[in-house]
């Protein structure tokens, strides 16, 4: 009766690992909690969770799936680094451990934080014309405001002040970028920090993915078959082995519509700007 019992075990075991194989990135016996090797500091609405999804599709990438805010928040940082590690994923060795938390981007206070608990860290930026990252933005706060049933205010009242743009709007001051890669430039060597370019990764991931896997000198995993176009979402889902999935339902959001002349204000006003981000980068970017 109980060999019975094993053999039906054995089966229902063999079964189960037919219809859902063991990941990719499985984790081995020795694997240990540690801190980041990789940070993704930002920027928000610049397709940060993308990035992520897509890196955790290489076998040697582990990856903490909630923001940690430790060093842009005070009441997580003086938890020490010892209760950040314990908040990574288990990785075993060669595997890299990836945290993402956008907010780190244009927190003044990040840069020598991160540095002095993380000096060897390499660092993953991912950009968006700044126009759509702050429709983006806006749109993201609306529905969280709706969610809870708070009041609300529409983009054209937040953005305009006696026919100027408000400039003290945070979604606007978040899109310039090149004042706070300045400040993260001061403290972190420019060969630490990689930009992914997010308009790019959402037309066509790959060829960012393959930058990105030469940046952290991970052997090239990431391949065309892990991309498949979603026609009703209207971008790329991912697919792992036999598995698919797609990002949250929260991305791809309809942005509000703005009227002509805002627009012409706005991208006038980032004109400047966007020069300065790319004299520091030291690259451009395809952006009105």
């Amino acid at each position: 009766m109980k060999s019975g019992v094993v053999v039906l075990m054995a089966g229902v075991i063999f079964a189960l690992l037919c219809l859902f194989p063991p990941s990719a990135n499985a984790m081995p016996t020795n694997a240990t909690l540690r801190l980041p090797d990789v940070v993704i500091i930002g920027v928000r609405k610049g397709g940060t969770r993308a990035l992520l999804e897509m890196l955790s599709l290489h076998r040697d990438i582990v990856a903490a799936q909630r923001e940690l805010h430790f060093f842009d928040w005070d009441s997580h940082y003086q938890r020490g680094v010892d209760w950040y590690a314990s908040q990574m994923p288990l990785a075993g060795p060669g595997q890299l451990t990836v945290e993402k938390t956008p907010a780190y981007f244009t927190s003044s206070r990040v840069p020598e934080r991160l540095l002095g608990a993380l000096p060897s860290a390499r660092l993953l930026l991912i950009v968006r014309e700044p126009v759509e990252r702050l429709l983006s933005d806006y749109t993201q706060v609306f529905q969280h405001r709706l969610e809870k049933h708070k009041p609300q205010q529409t983009l054209e009242t937040l953005l305009m002040r006696h026919g100027r743009l408000n400039l003290d709007y945070r979604a606007l001051n978040r899109s310039l970028y090149h004042e706070h890669l300045q400040r993260w430039l001061r403290l972190v060597p420019r060969a630490r920090l990689h930009l992914v370019d997010g308009d790019a990764l959402i037309r066509d991931p790959l060829p960012e993915m393959r930058k990105v896997e030469e940046f952290l000198q991970l052997e090239p995993q990431i391949n065309a078959h892990n991309f498949y176009f979603n026609q009703t979402k209207g971008f790329f889902c991912l697919r792992e082995r036999r598995r698919e999935r797609c990002l949250h339902t929260s991305k791809g959001r309809k942005h509000p519509h703005l009227a002509p002349e805002i627009l012409h204000k706005l991208y006038d006003y980032f004109h400047e700007p966007n020069q300065k981000f790319f004299q520091l980068a030291g690259r451009t970017f395809d952006w009105k």
